[in-house]
């Protein structure tokens, strides 16, 4: 079923519950439409059409706050049968997986110092041009014609000094070189600041929106402390900005547990989180009951039961759809891809079960097809 944006809002602030929504976050790994061809899958099933899965169309705002410019042009260097050694637009050298990955890793990163910080800072800088007048009228005639939920997507804290300086130096700056850290956000918060400034006068914002990815199977990869210092001076200006102009929801992206710093990301003003993955940990009933609705999730359900038995996903369906997480604020949804190994059959059970259990119809043809309901775009990492 297609929302509109009143629908998707009204279902998010807990205001209409009638009709609870179901989607498919990511889409399947690599592989596995292979894998379900063999098990005998239409072609729709392989398009995700047949699985009638919930969406809302959304559209971003028309306002630039990622890098502007790039410091050098992509190009590949080596390729073979197994990977593909590049350079990408900051000047890293990175390695892609061919058959496994769809997201290059990188073998060094541009930022070792603040000199060489100040070499790439004008990319962060603020300009006239990351204001698109067009897209923006665009992106206001489509919220109010179309009911498109229009969506502005920051930059991360935590993922901005990481795609920098790498995983290791994003975990330890703030103790070996605070005053880089500090330099780097001070600068996107000022940009930031600036084109939305303009950006917000111009057209309604619905989302708000940024990618961390920030913690792991143990837990964060940053503690409350640095949050705290480093962090929330950052998101609680540009979320006052976005609230001051009716923007209801600040949406975070980070796999692994993040639960021992949920308290302080909502003191940055962040109120919705995804995909609350629960091979670390992550437990939508769990954080519902502490939280209620001020805290607003997506995802949650396991994909790894997929490869388990019916059993287990009735299971597990059962307690993650269960009446207190039917009160609003909730997207019902696997925690990230499709895992290989998940048959189809399992697949068509879990989808046909879970709408079941969440009082909605049948599933039918969905003539428009398949939309991910990931809003934030994938790491540059």
């Amino acid at each position: 079923m297609q929302f509109n944006r009143q629908q998707y809002l009204d279902l998010m602030s807990g205001h209409d519950c009638s009709r609870q929504m179901f989607v498919e976050l990511f889409g399947p790994l690599i592989g596995l439409e292979e894998e379900w061809a063999a098990q005998g899958a239409t072609q729709d099933e392989l398009d995700m059409i047949a699985f009638d899965w919930d969406y809302v169309d959304f559209i971003d705002c028309g306002a630039n706050a990622f890098f502007l410019g790039k410091v050098t042009e992509p190009k590949i260097l080596e390729e073979n049968d197994n990977s593909i050694i590049a350079v990408d637009s900051l000047g890293r050298k990175t390695k892609l997986c061919k058959g496994s990955s769809t997201l290059p890793l990188p073998l060094d990163w541009p930022v070792k110092d603040m000199q060489s910080w100040e070499k790439i800072k004008p990319l962060f800088k603020y300009s006239d041009a990351r204001i698109d007048e067009k897209s923006i009228l665009h992106a206001k005639k489509r919220q109010q014609e179309d009911g498109y939920i229009v969506t502005a997507n920051i930059f991360g804290a935590f993922d901005t000094i990481r795609m920098l300086m790498g995983d290791e130096n994003a975990c330890i700056v703030y103790y070996t070189d605070p005053d880089l850290a500090l330099n780097i956000l001070n600068t996107i918060t000022e940009m930031t600041l600036k084109v939305f400034e303009q950006t917000l006068k111009k057209i309604h914002v619905d989302q708000l929106m940024t990618h961390e990815d920030m913690a792991g199977k143990s837990g964060p990869l940053v503690g409350p402390k640095q949050i705290e210092e480093f962090y929330k001076p950052y998101y609680h200006k540009v979320w006052d900005l976005f609230e001051s102009h009716g923007t209801p929801i600040f949406q975070m992206d980070s796999d692994g547990n993040i639960e021992n710093i949920i308290d302080v990301l909502m003191e940055c003003g962040i109120n919705s989180v995804y995909p609350v993955e629960p091979a670390a940990g992550m437990d939508i009933v769990k954080l519902r009951k502490k939280y209620g609705n001020q805290l607003m999730m997506f995802g949650g359900i396991d994909k790894h039961v997929l490869r388990g038995t019916k059993e287990d996903i009735r299971r597990e369906l059962e307690y993650k759809m269960q009446p207190i997480m039917q009160q609003g604020g909730m997207v019902f949804g696997l925690d990230h891809r499709i895992p290989n190994g998940t048959p189809l059959e399992n697949y068509r059970y879990y989808v046909d079960l879970g709408r079941e259990l969440l009082g909605i119809e049948p599933r039918t043809k969905n003539q428009k097809g398949w939309q991910r309901m990931a809003f934030c775009g994938e790491s540059i990492t």
